[in-house]
């Protein structure tokens, strides 16, 4: 029976994660389509250029976070 509700959990993770990683998309072609700063989507992509500028600005180590965190999501599979 644990067994079966871990796998529940797991699923459910992923569907969160996955729903997550959707919202996200959609924050950023609202932003490329919008000219203005959007009340929920808007700082999405002013984290995610943050974000990058920071990976950037930290070299190599920048660029094996980014290999890593591209791992992470290929990793995964859709629930």
């Amino acid at each position: 029976m644990p067994e079966n509700m871990m796998d529940k959990v797991k699923k459910w993770i992923g569907q969160v994660t996955e729903l997550g990683l959707l919202l996200i998309a959609l924050a950023i072609v609202l932003d490329i389509l919008t000219t203005g700063e959007l009340p929920f989507f808007g700082g999405v992509v002013s984290e995610l250029i943050s974000l990058i500028q920071t990976l950037g600005d930290n070299g190599v180590v920048g660029l094996i976070a980014v290999a890593i965190i591209l791992w992470l999501f290929a990793k995964r599979t859709p629930g």
